[in-house]
């Protein structure tokens, strides 16, 4: 039988041309898919619907933006394998998170005559630094077994901070609790016994461990005295906690006066579009295709494009080039791109187009697009405002520690030293580029340097390097000069510990 591991096409064995055509394709269609799907179940009145139809729907809409995180991760590692863009360490809405939990457990909960039930401490932080679609994954699979083998009453999920700071998450079933054979088995890829009373395998609980273990949590069962089971998950304090994840450094972003162009031909992203535009206080007008898109810039002023790339008429990737060879100041002006396709052979084509930001269907999170939106229309834009946000200039030890843990001894070894000459490369190019403004090379090296800084969890160079991409990208050249004075400063001070940290960790370096 083959394994999920060699089904998948990896970087050392790829796909020929024609089959990695058709996952594209095939990837594309299945990304719009669920744009219409999620999109779709977001625009429906939950305040018109009987409480029963409501609870059914909201668990439809949250198991959907599930799915569709699940659908991105295996796409993008089939298409590109080790290429695959990696998710760096996430400033988590703790409480949106759990009430999307709650929405979709609850109603499958119901659908099985059972209650589900959560309980959260108020001493819980509201936003922590954990991989979403990791912890999404972990807890679905805990919560789906104990409903799986409780026939009546409810399933509980309680969340606590514990006096260690340790971020507990527990799940209590009323079911009849592990048999000594389960629990001899436990954690294992196959670990059902054979005589078990309900179906499956036990990859439930080995998904699960092996998150937690990739995570630095720690998962523990037990039986309950008075009947049932108990599975909880420990992130100790430094796991969850990062140096962005402090509720002071929230920052919502105002649009208000902004002027948004949506060029898109898909009604239910456009409404979708829209109304989260009104949310952040920016207005907008829709063109349906690429054409109607250029004849808007012709006829007003736009303080930015949001542009489906796949658009009648005229495609969107046509319609950036169009932009940018414009004789007039609407050629600087921020467009950013709308799509289902997010190769690298995409993401390049588009990016060379002139496009100065993409943005992936199905746009899952209001808070990530009014980020995006906000660097480009220029918040924050000067090195004042961005040492206002407070983001830590330094990496974030846990990041950086787990990566280098993961790593082991050789690979740490090289993966320093290959940052090492990435780095001082990208500040040596910046050198070269701010004097002569040099659009192209400024362009290529925040793009190294924001996957660089986001990989090892320098926030505060991250956000830097975003922000003077989008100077770049208007050719501001106060901007460039001021933040690319900052972001060389910010470099050396990475290229220090990561120097420190070899030779504390790995002295031969």
């Amino acid at each position: 039988m083959t394994s999920p591991d060699t089904a998948l096409q990896r970087s050392d064995e790829p796909a020929n041309a024609e089959t990695s055509d058709q996952i594209s394709l095939l990837s594309h269609d299945i990304r719009g898919a669920m744009s219409d799907v999620i999109g779709g179940l977001r625009l429906v009145d939950m305040g018109v619907l009987e409480p029963d139809t409501r609870a059914q729907l909201e668990r439809v809409r949250s198991s959907g933006e599930v799915l569709a995180r699940l659908v991105e991760e295996i796409l993008s590692w089939a298409n590109e394998g080790e290429d695959a863009p990696r998710r760096p360490g996430q400033r988590l809405n703790l409480g949106r998170f759990l009430h999307d939990l709650d929405s979709r457990w609850t109603g499958r909960a119901v659908a099985s005559g059972l209650r589900f039930r959560m309980t959260i401490a108020d001493t819980v932080p509201s936003v922590v630094g954990l991989d979403r679609v990791a912890l999404e994954r972990i807890l679905g699979n805990l919560i789906s077994n104990a409903l799986k083998y409780t026939d009546r009453g409810e399933v509980q999920l309680d969340i606590s901070l514990l006096p260690s700071r340790d971020l507990q998450f527990r799940v209590l079933d009323q079911g009849p609790g592990f048999s000594d054979a389960a629990l001899a088995l436990l954690f294992e890829m196959r670990g059902r016994p054979d005589n078990a009373p309900k179906p499956g395998t036990g990859l439930g609980l080995h998904i699960a461990k092996e998150l937690s273990d990739d995570m630095g949590g720690r998962l523990m069962v037990a039986n309950r005295a008075g009947g049932g089971a108990l599975v909880s998950l420990s992130i100790p304090d430094g796991v969850w906690t990062t140096p962005d994840t402090a509720p002071a450094q929230s920052r919502s972003h105002d649009l208000s006066g902004k002027h948004i162009l949506v060029a898109e031909d898909n009604e239910t992203n456009q409404i979708l579009t829209t109304q989260m535009l009104e949310a952040l206080g920016a207005t907008s007008e829709i063109a349906v295709d690429g054409v109607a898109a250029l004849d808007a810039l012709d006829q007003r002023d736009f303080d930015l494009a949001l542009i489906d790339i796949e658009m009648p008429r005229l495609n969107g990737i046509e319609v950036i080039r169009t932009i940018r060879t414009r004789n007039d100041a609407k050629a600087k002006m921020p467009l950013i791109a709308l799509t289902a396709y997010v190769l690298r052979s995409n993401r390049e084509a588009i990016y060379q187009a002139g496009s100065d930001a993409i943005i992936a269907k199905p746009i899952m999170s209001l808070e990530s697009f009014a980020e995006t939106l906000a660097q480009h229309l220029g918040a924050p834009t000067t090195s004042d405002e961005l040492e206002a946000s407070n983001v830590v200039s330094m990496p974030d030890r846990s990041r950086f520690d787990r990566l280098l843990e993961i790593a082991g001894t050789d690979g740490a070894r090289e993966l320093l030293s290959r940052l090492t000459a990435d780095l001082e490369r990208v500040r040596d190019n910046l050198c070269l580029a701010i004097p002569r403004l040099d659009q192209s090379m400024l362009r290529a090296e925040t793009h190294v340097l924001i996957s660089l800084a986001g990989a090892v969890g320098a926030d505060r160079l991250h956000t830097l390097a975003s922000t003077l991409n989008a100077a770049a990208h208007r050719m501001d050249e106060c901007e460039i000069v001021t933040l690319g004075s900052e972001a060389k400063s910010r470099i050396d001070d990475l290229l220090r510990v990561i120097e420190r940290e070899a030779a504390e960790r790995i002295p031969t370096v």
